[in-house]
């Protein structure tokens, strides 16, 4: 019985690969792999706790202020003014979530900010994607004038006001393109697919355009597929920006509440609770056992919104394994 070895050579490290082996050289290579993994210092079993103990403490660190947010929000709200909620609610109560529910604009908010965060992530993702693979061909003669240009945008702008008016003038306040347009193209995006991209072998566009590869072919049928962790990434990062956005449908479309946004309800509902809860201490007025507060309200606020990016990203976080820099070519 002979098989293969390569499988060997790779997991021993043998240089001669390929060569075949006998049924009883291939068990003693499994009782030497045996022996070597269950052997293990003093020094390595110590590791061991030590990396286990450090790992569960920051998975506790990190999970501990989601879990509190949400024991406050499922909390009755003049119950959570007094703290000490920790991992569980004290006094359950769903009126926070009821509040927040039941506002005016909740669900014309809601249907507008999913439709800004998957066009706009889709529409923003390919044109930085077309721009970062333009600058990054070697061939292009203007690929360090307009890289230097998008770099500056990043750290100058025109400010708040001369931006309104452009807007203004270019017809997209009191829009639904507000949302979209201005966000298409980021320099930072940019950057970031562009140093992926300059990364990827020369040797893969230059076959495709020996076999008569356009760059447009080469754009979508090579360089895209390989690009696929760094979408992900900039898939999530504008995702996560269009749906937490509230200051520029207050800025842009204020007037216009069939453009709203559900983060610009959710902001004036708790400023709103706010106001009642400072005018109510004021006031020395009683109040009710169902009455919602700031921190109940604000909790639950920020359950509502997390829940939508929780329930993506497990479907992006396959792409993130493999990181933002290539390996190696497969052939």
């Amino acid at each position: 019985m002979k098989v293969k070895k390569d499988e060997f050579a790779l997991n021993y490290g043998d240089s001669h690969g390929g060569k075949e082996l006998s049924a009883e050289e291939i068990k003693a290579l499994k009782k030497m792999a045996h022996k070597h993994t269950k052997r293990m210092d003093g020094w390595g079993w110590a590791f061991v706790i030590c990396n286990t103990i450090f790992l569960v403490l920051f998975t506790l660190i990190t999970l501990y202020p989601v879990l509190n947010t949400v024991a406050y929000s499922f909390n009755d709200g003049l119950d959570a003014v007094r703290g000490g909620i920790y991992l569980l609610p004290r006094k359950f109560s769903l009126e926070s979530y009821s509040k927040v529910l039941k506002i005016q604009g909740f669900l014309v908010g809601a249907k507008i900010t999913v439709l800004r965060t998957l066009l706009g992530t889709l529409t923003s993702l390919v044109a930085n994607a077309l721009l970062a693979f333009i600058i990054s061909r070697k061939r292009f003669l203007f690929r360090s004038s307009l890289s230097l240009f998008w770099v500056i945008t990043m750290y100058v702008n025109g400010g708040m006001i001369p931006v309104m008016l452009l807007f203004k003038y270019l017809g997209l306040t009191g829009t639904f393109w507000v949302y979209i347009i201005p966000g298409m193209v980021s320099a930072f995006n940019v950057m970031v697919l562009r140093t992926y991209m300059e990364d990827l072998p020369d040797e893969l566009e230059e076959s495709a355009q020996l076999d008569g590869a356009g760059y447009i072919t080469i754009f979508i049928k090579i360089i895209s597929p390989l690009c696929k962790p760094v979408y992900a990434t900039i898939a999530l990062f504008v995702a996560v920006w269009q749906w937490n956005s509230w200051f520029d449908a207050m800025l842009y479309n204020r007037m216009k509440s069939e453009y709203t946004t559900l983060q610009y309800e959710l902001m004036k509902l708790l400023n709103s609770v706010m106001q009642q809860s400072g005018s109510a201490n004021g006031n020395n007025t009683t109040t009710t056992s169902k009455q919602v507060t700031p921190v109940s309200v604000r909790s639950a606020a920020t359950v509502v919104t997390m829940v939508p990016i929780i329930c993506i990203y497990p479907f992006l976080q396959r792409y993130f394994v493999t990181g933002l820099t290539i390996g190696g070519v497969k052939g």
